[in-house]
């Protein structure tokens, strides 16, 4: 007996082709707009869970510990949450992050838009709609480059892998992958 959804999740994007269109706002008080961000650099967008999530903290620290690096690169680095004012502010004093930009209030739209997937809240400490983790690496001419989109907050890309990656495929003129399709 087969089993088969009822629903579908968001379409899958295609590296190589444009970013979908961003824009949050940030606890520095501002807003970030994917389309307004350097056009000599990477950018690298961490989607995290939330304030509810503990492996969302550790893991959203990690990014912050390794942020110099990522800089020496060209990778401007953005981590984002669906998360209200409140909820993000509070993330940040409870990990400590000075350096790295957190942006909040992503909307269900933009979280289809990117693909994420999308977990309802189960237990009171959660909200009630919130999306997985994902990374995504975006060129400087605004196309996708890499996606990994998870669908539990237990495995993240790892980081120190991912910046030797960025430091041959930047140097190498690395092409996309992932583009091909029967």
């Amino acid at each position: 007996m087969a089993i088969q959804s009822e629903r579908t999740t968001s379409p899958k994007l295609i590296m190589g082709n444009p970013a979908p269109s961003l824009e949050v706002k940030t606890l520095d008080g501002g807003v970030w707009n994917l389309a307004e961000q350097p056009t000599n650099k990477y950018t690298m967008i961490v989607f995290y869970r939330g304030l509810h999530c503990p492996i969302c903290q550790e893991y959203i620290l990690q990014v912050e510990h390794k942020l110099d690096a990522f800089k020496e690169l060209g990778v401007e680095v953005i981590a984002i949450s669906g998360d209200q004012l409140e909820q993000a502010q509070q993330f940040k004093a409870t990990t400590n992050i000075e350096h790295l930009m957190i942006g909040y209030g992503l909307t269900l739209d933009d979280m289809h838009r990117w693909g994420l997937y999308i977990s309802k809240g189960h237990f009171e400490s959660e909200p009630a709609i919130f999306s997985e983790p994902a990374t995504f690496i975006i060129k400087p001419d605004g196309r996708l480059y890499y996606a990994n989109i998870g669908t539990h907050p237990f495995a993240r890309p790892d980081l120190d892998l991912l910046l030797r990656g960025l430091d041959y495929i930047i140097h190498k003129n690395y092409p996309f992958r992932g583009t091909e399709w029967d």
